[in-house]
């Protein structure tokens, strides 16, 4: 962290005497007062339910302005490296190592993220212990969590080798768990990954290959599904990634912090918003039932919400939304799919979020999840799968954060305090006085 140029004081109404703390400039973004001496010197905490005002870290991987509706990885706005900055693999290696690779770099690390796709073979063993129709979220959240069992020779967090390794494995595998959960699930024999492949081309032939006919590789949605994972790679510190940081604040092993990561993106405010977002269109039903949707939405008593539109962070237009939407188009004319109903539906609900009043004045613009969804379904990936592959994506992300943050010397196991509202102290009395 940069030294402080300015202080801000803190006056209070109460009689307690001001404070000065440390006022510290990012790169980029708003200011930050340091508030690590409040407690100390006055008795009092902050109060900031869901962290809206408050920084927990200092970061140089992504940053997010949601008011211009811009994304960075490694200062790299998203719309380039989605359109001009290769697979990816070469966001992967952006992300974990702030600079994206030459020719010779990439190459050696797609060699050693493809050499690393192979789970150990008692993994098949611990899948059989779900029911065929368990939540494929709930499958991950226990086979990464069980990586840790078989590659504990990379498990010392503070061997900056080990933590390389565990990285490269972490993103290498989860494709191959994610396309066992799937080939699981609809009780198909699980698929060997290919090193002839590239990362999403492999992920697809684990997926929908099959023992009885060979494969085709489709390159226009190996592209879409590989948009999918870079604009899905990394947001700044939303919760499953301050889950990731937190977890791993105990010292905990990336395996572990990692799951800890998958749960908490199984939430649907969080990672399930894609999965939300078809469902309501699969409610809506028809392009005819849209205009007695749209009087429910507006209607403050109706308890129907508009899924996929609108963004906490961004007071803009999504700038992942707008890549997605071209990637949809793509997908839907390769596929001819045009005609489907439920593309339909998607479409003509998008034409009228983009001009009604209602929607436009209150910013309520399609989001990625809105188009990500109805690219995976055309893909052929399951709804219950769609958070599978956002954790896909997200995994790259989470082991940037991870690694960032047990390098970091400001870094403290986390313990947020606490507004106590319930009793103050008092006696337990007799079995007869209760």
């Amino acid at each position: 962290m940069t030294n402080s140029e300015t202080k801000a004081t803190l006056s209070f109404s109460d009689g307690s005497p001001s404070i000065e703390m440390p006022i510290y400039k990012g790169s980029i973004g708003p200011d930050v007062i340091d508030i690590r001496k409040l407690y100390g010197a006055t008795g009092k905490f902050t109060y900031d339910p869901g962290f809206m005002s408050t920084a927990a870290c200092n970061s140089s991987i992504t940053y997010i302005d949601g008011d211009k509706g811009e994304l960075l990885y490694r200062g790299y706005p998203i719309e380039q490296l989605a359109q001009n900055g290769g697979d990816f693999l070469e966001s992967c290696y952006l992300l974990l190592n702030g600079e994206l690779p030459n020719a010779e770099q990439k190459e050696k690390f797609v060699e050693t993220v493809t050499k690393h796709t192979m789970v150990h073979e008692q993994m098949q063993f611990f899948f059989r212990g779900f029911r065929r129709d368990a939540h494929p979220m709930s499958v991950l959240v226990g086979t990464v969590g069980a990586l840790a069992s078989f590659y504990h020779d990379s498990l010392d967090i503070n061997d900056a080798h080990h933590r390389e390794v565990s990285a490269i494995r972490l993103i290498a595998k989860m494709p191959t768990l994610v396309a066992m959960a799937y080939k699981y699930s609809i009780g198909q024999p699980f698929v060997y990954p290919r090193n002839d492949l590239s990362y999403s081309a492999n992920f697809m032939y684990m997926m929908f290959s099959n023992p009885c006919e060979p494969y085709k590789v489709n390159e226009v949605l190996v592209r879409a599904l590989d948009r999918i994972l870079v604009l899905h790679a990394d947001h700044e510190q939303n919760a499953s990634t301050s889950t990731v940081r937190l977890a791993g604040s105990s010292g905990a092993n990336p395996f572990a912090c990692i799951a800890a990561g998958i749960a908490c993106l199984w939430g649907p405010a969080h990672g399930g918003a894609n999965e939300a977002a078809l469902s309501m269109l699969e409610e809506i039903g028809s392009v005819d039932n849209i205009a007695h949707f749209i009087e429910q939405v507006k209607d403050k008593n109706s308890g129907v919400k508009l899924m996929g539109f609108g963004h906490r962070v961004y007071k803009n237009y999504d700038p992942r939304a707008k890549l997605m939407r071209e990637t949809c188009y793509e997908v839907l004319n390769e596929l001819g799919l045009q005609d489907d109903p439920l593309f339909k539906l998607a479409m003509a609900l998008e034409k009228i979020a983009l001009e009604d009043e209602y929607f436009v004045s209150r910013k309520l613009y399609p989001n990625v999840d809105f188009y990500s969804g109805i690219v995976q379904r055309a893909l052929g990936i399951p709804t219950a799968l769609f958070t599978g592959i956002f954790a896909l994506a997200r995994t790259v992300g989470w082991v940037a954060q991870w690694k960032e943050m047990i390098s970091d010397p400001e870094q403290k196991i986390g313990r947020p305090r606490q507004l106590f509202v319930g009793s103050p102290k008092r006696d337990v009395p007799a079995m007869d006085k209760r």
